[in-house]
């Protein structure tokens, strides 16, 4: 069935866009004709439906409410009428799975499909051409005809309610931003260190105790300190399950499936506060309250019992009494096996059922749930990290850590869900960050989403066939609050609704803006939600053409211009206005700003640093090699005249646990005056400063002479984001070969959520003058 669906979307796909202008549907249809006249919804219109499909009822209701709430129209169904919006069911081939036809002419609107969920899609389509919200306004819908139907099976979004919990009416808000968008799977992350957000009759204490923790709101979430005992736990809540049964029958309503989440092995701080019997240690604890987790905190189940098994697979079955979807998300991610390790029954399972090790033992455990869930007809999916250890029979993998994990699966025939943190990880900052709510790090914008492609190029056709869509995540540890997670997810899950939903060759940036634009954005407004306008931060490319250092601005508004200063200044509406590359000959700072309108956009221009010096275009040598993580633009970031910015990984050169030792050849003999290198400290992302820089000298590249030793020039108990420049210019001397030794901080210091693990190192320019 998979690949008969796969090869009707082919075909469709060929099918030619829109012929002219028409409703702002996002996301756009396959096939669009914009034709002369319009139909009127008004009193006298029918809903006319097969009334022995209860299906096509619940449909016909739905498309009823949203009528009398806009316009106080009630519809009348399968009355004797000349009006009349007409719900038929179709064994058209060419609707596929989820497709739709709709077609309105000033008489009817037709709205044909293989079911109820095609149906629905289409109401969607036509709901984006009436008002948001109750108005006086004329219901008036262009005549048109659309043929169309989803490029993906799996179109989702995640909501972590775990570290922040979002109230029943929150998460229908959620679903209802879901459904307008054509997405069919809500993937609910229900339990995680933070809190157990879903009753289970059987273990009352999963909720007594599990939903509720310490918070610390006067901190940011990575700096929360563990809680301590005698501490009132007061921030929390759970669903109940009569509460769980409305929603997802309000969702089931909207064509939507929610994918329930219950983490194993790790993430289980939660559970195992409420139950530490099932934990290695069975030492009692209490519920982590942020980014700190104290000594010996356990944070897996423990494996090696039968009883841990059986506590689990009680808990599902309440889970699948509850949620009717064939996919149960296990997790599987961030095990740290060294609890394992040390656990004396983890052991002897390891030696009983002839595992290799922890990686096998983890395996073990995933095999162990996915037989059960098979067993109760259901299938099993988890993040990329299940894997490890050799991957469960029938699991699918969602992959979180790039796409590697998906290509793998995919490879070996498994399905995938391709979620990699860029772009789809939504509380990453999609604009400045200047001026953004608080997010918990990175930048995925609306054009890095929009531009997405699930399929990658690692895969053959047949391969790609495994992978099953994609979906955006959202962790909520920044995100407190129902207007914050709508700003975090508005406007990037409509730019992912036409990556899962639109054939690709018919994804048009310029095209999605105007229409995000027009209907979406006066939607936004009316119903009152939070959302971000556009990334007004210029983005700012450093290129080498034929030795000469240009720079290209781009801005993501569309329609807008750019102004820019090289002398460091702020960019004001009269300064130069950008035209082509801009070419770089001597040191300097380029600041650049969007200019829409006569203003200037956005709080604090995007800005970058240039170093014309001595050694631009030399050749480096590494003693250990730079992390295939950060490789920042090549082999020779240290000698490119760019500087480092407080965006992670851009331009700099990462070494976790080791020492960066480099050295540069000038070619000839030269005065050297001043040497520099810039180091970045950013202990969010567990990068720290070099404890010390050595810099030495030499004519022949074998006998070094030091120059100078630099110590660290703050406090190593300094925790604020800066860029740091380790110099020496005591006195003047010549050599050719310049050798750079930036000694690694070491290991994360006490409190530091990464306490007593490596640490990165990241490098920029090495100046030379």
């Amino acid at each position: 069935m998979k690949r008969t669906i796969f090869l009707i979307a082919i075909l469709l796909s060929t099918l030619p866009v829109h012929s002219q202008k028409g409703p702002d549907i996002i996301p756009t249809p396959v096939k669009m004709q914009v034709n002369e006249g319009t139909f009127t919804i008004d009193a006298k219109t029918t809903i006319q439906f097969d009334k022995k499909e209860k299906e096509l009822k619940e449909v016909a209701a739905f498309l009823t409410g949203y009528i009398r709430d806009i316009s106080g129209i009630e519809l009348s169904h399968n009355s004797r009428t000349n009006k009349r919006i007409i719900l038929k069911e179709s064994n058209d081939a060419e609707l596929a799975m989820e497709g739709y036809h709709l077609k309105v002419t000033s008489e009817n609107i037709l709205i044909e499909a293989a079911n109820e969920k095609g149906i629905f899609y289409g109401i969607q389509s036509l709901l984006q051409t009436l008002p948001a919200i109750r108005t006086n306004a004329s219901l008036e819908i262009p005549a048109m005809e659309i043929t169309d139907h989803p490029r993906f099976q799996w179109r989702g979004m995640m909501l972590d309610v775990s570290r922040h919990f979002y109230s029943p009416e929150a998460v229908k808000q959620y679903i209802d931003l879901l459904a307008t968008y054509k997405f069919n799977t809500f993937h609910w992350h229900l339990v995680d260190d933070p809190g157990w957000r879903i009753e289970i009759k059987k273990y009352p204490k999963l909720t007594e105790i599990g939903a509720w923790r310490v918070d610390h709101l006067d901190k940011v979430w990575s700096e929360r300190p563990p809680a301590q005992e005698g501490e009132e736990a007061t921030y929390g809540g759970y669903y109940t399950q009569e509460q769980i049964k409305e929603i997802v029958a309000y969702a089931q309503k909207r064509n939507i499936t929610i994918v329930p989440e219950i983490e194993l092995p790790a993430h289980s701080v939660a559970a195992l506060a409420a139950y530490p019997e099932y934990s290695c240690t069975e030492e009692p604890q209490l519920v982590n309250t942020g980014g700190i987790y104290p000594k010996g905190i356990q944070s897996a189940y423990c494996p090696g019992k039968d009883k841990t098994f059986d506590f689990l697979e009680d808990i599902f079955l309440e889970v699948l009494e509850l949620f009717p979807s064939e996919y149960i998300h296990i997790g599987g991610d961030e095990l740290d096996k060294s609890q394992w390790e040390k656990c004396d029954a983890c052991q002897a399972r390891i030696n009983e059922e002839n595992l290799a090790n922890e990686d096998g033992l983890q395996s073990y455990m995933v095999k162990r749930i996915e037989k059960f869930l098979n067993a109760h007809g259901r299938k099993l999916i988890g993040w990329d990290e299940i894997l490890e250890g050799g991957l469960a029979p029938g699991a699918t993998v969602m992959s979180w850590r790039g796409e590697a994990g998906g290509i793998k699966a995919a490879k070996m025939g498994h399905d995938v869900v391709m979620t990699p943190g860029s772009p789809c990880y939504f509380d990453h900052y999609q604009a400045g960050p200047e001026g953004e709510p608080a997010a918990i790090g990175g930048m995925n914008t609306l054009k890095d989403v929009y531009e997405y492609e699930p399929i990658p190029e690692e895969l053959n056709a047949e391969e790609a066939k495994y992978v099953l869509g994609a979906q955006a995540n959202v962790w909520t540890e920044y995100i407190a609050t129902l207007s914050h997670l709508e700003y975090m997810v508005l406007p990037r899950m409509l730019a992912l609704s036409e990556v899962v939903w639109s054939p690709a060759e018919h994804r048009d940036w310029e095209d999605f803006n105007n229409r995000l634009r027009g209907w979406h954005f006066r939607a936004f407004d009316q119903k009152g939600y939070h959302y971000n306008k556009g990334n007004s931060k210029v983005v700012i490319t450093p290129q080498s053409v034929d030795g000469k250092l240009l720079v290209e601005l781009e801005s993501e508004i569309v329609g807008a211009e750019i102004v820019y200063t090289l002398d460091g200044s702020r960019p004001e509406r009269d300064s130069k206005k950008y035209s082509k590359p801009v070419e770089i000959k001597e040191s300097a700072t380029i600041k650049a700003s969007t200019l829409l309108n006569g203003e200037v956009l956005g709080m604090v221009p995007a800005s970058q640093s240039f170093e014309i010096h001595k050694a631009v275009g030399q050749n480096v040598d590494y003693k250990n090699p730079v992390s295939r993580y950060y490789m920042a633009d090549g082999p020779n970031s240290l000698t490119d005249g760019v500087r480092g910015t407080f965006t992670v990984g851009k331009y700099w050169h990462g070494f976790h646990a080791t020492d960066m030792a480099a050295t540069i050849d000038l070619g000839t003999i030269t005065d050297i005056n001043r040497l520099s290198v810039g180091i970045l400290q950013k202990r969010k992302d567990w990068i720290f400063p070099a404890s010390s820089v050595t810099f030495e000298i030499s004519t022949d590249g074998k006998t070094f002479s030091r120059m100078e030793t630099v110590d660290l020039p703050i406090k190593r108990d300094n925790k604020e984001n800066k860029i740091l420049n380790y110099t020496t210019d005591k006195n003047t001397t010549k050599g050719r070969f310049i050798r750079v030794t930036a000694e690694n901080f070491g290991v994360c210091p006490a409190g530091h959520p990464g306490e007593g693990k490596p640490t990165w190192l990241f490098v920029d320019e090495i100046v030379v003058e």
